[in-house]
């Protein structure tokens, strides 16, 4: 690797590592000043508080590791070029697809660490983060949706409860209908269903099993009765962030077994698992975005340069936001809704390139 390489990927990293420096505590520090009531009011212990803002620091560095990425390469590249470093460049005989590769350099180790970052340590803060916020910030609003569950357990069994408590594992009204051939076999009703935990077993009340006949129906009704069922508890109703907590391996086979149950968050989940590997190929489309951005001397100085990679960002996060949002609340495909704006971002960067090359 010749000198201009290791000056542009030293830059690169350390210009990246600086803005996460910078922007990190400015983050804890707004955030602890609008937690601050409720943490003294909890009288949350210190070492979870530390371990809450550890956790927010890569959950936070997750999610904005594009726009930290972006702004840190415009910031040095157009320092650069108002020293005219870049023209020095150019004119010495190195061509712009040379002066470009050692961004992609920095590029590609960023890649690596934000694969490494989405695939095992963000799900791990992830669920730390979220913990201590249901656990302390939002004590009255359920982390799981208990209300009226609707789960397809496997090809022929399907449940419903009007409300579950996860803290009791209880559920009240429950219905279970067994199908063959799409036709109804047997229907099981109970005022509610209790999970016990001791015995793995599931407790009814006021059980009602119905057997449909071809000419008559059987009924079989107890006041209590304690029996076995193929879900678990937990699989009722799986916590609203829980694709977030999970590794890729976990998240597929997470994935499989909802699709199996025919879960109606397939969107959201499917959303998480393929940002995972959309986020390491944003960094090189915004990296050659950046470059071609700043590389050119412009009257206004870096300060144009920053306000223009600064609507570009925001642009990007606009279109993520926006068709991530359709993907969970519609049948909007969720592949489609990830990578959207890296397509039409990577043909602006095409663009760009081909201009700053000229």
């Amino acid at each position: 690797m010749k000198i201009l390489d290791w000056y542009i990927l030293k830059r690169y990293l350390l210009t990246f590592l600086m803005m996460l420096l910078l922007f990190i505590p400015i983050g804890i520090t707004v955030n602890l000043a609008e937690k601050i009531g409720k943490i003294l009011d909890n009288d949350v212990p210190f070492n979870e508080v530390a371990l809450f803002y550890f956790d927010f620091t890569i959950y936070f560095a997750n999610l904005l590791f594009p726009l930290f990425l972006f702004l840190s390469v415009i910031w040095f590249t157009s320092k650069l070029a108002n020293n005219t470093e870049i023209v020095a460049f150019l004119s010495s005989g190195v061509s712009f697809s040379r002066f470009l590769r050692p961004y992609i350099y920095g590029a590609t180790i960023t890649a690596i660490f934000a694969l490494i970052l989405g695939m095992f340590l963000a799900p791990a803060a992830s669920k730390g983060f979220n913990e201590f916020d249901y656990k302390y910030f939002k004590k009255h609003k359920s982390a799981v949706e208990n209300q009226n569950v609707y789960r397809q357990i496997n090809d022929t069994d399907f449940i419903y409860v009007s409300s579950y408590d996860s803290k009791n594992k209880l559920g009240q009204d429950f219905t279970l209908e067994h199908f063959e051939d799409s036709k109804l076999i047997t229907k099981i009703n109970a005022k509610s269903i209790r999970y016990i935990e001791k015995d793995t077993t599931y407790r009814l009340i006021d059980y009602a099993k119905r057997n449909i006949g071809a000419l008559e129906d059987t009924l079989d009704i107890q006041r209590r009765k304690d029996t076995l069922f193929s879900f678990d508890a937990e699989d009722l109703t799986p916590v609203i962030y829980i694709a977030e907590t999970l590794s890729y391996a976990e998240l597929t086979k997470f994935i499989a077994k909802e699709e199996a149950r025919g879960s109606s968050n397939i969107g959201r989940y499917k959303l998480v698992l393929y940002r995972k590997w959309s986020l390491p190929v944003s960094i090189f489309i915004l990296t050659i975005i950046a470059v071609a951005v700043s590389s050119i001397k412009r009257r206004g100085g870096m300060g144009v340069n920053l306000a223009l990679g600064i609507c570009i960002a925001m642009i990007f996060i606009f279109f993520d936001k926006i068709f991530g949002v359709m993907a969970q609340q519609s049948d909007f495909p969720p592949i489609i809704a990830v990578w959207f704006p890296n397509v039409i971002f990577g043909i602006l960067a095409v663009y760009l390139l081909y201009n700053a090359k000229r």
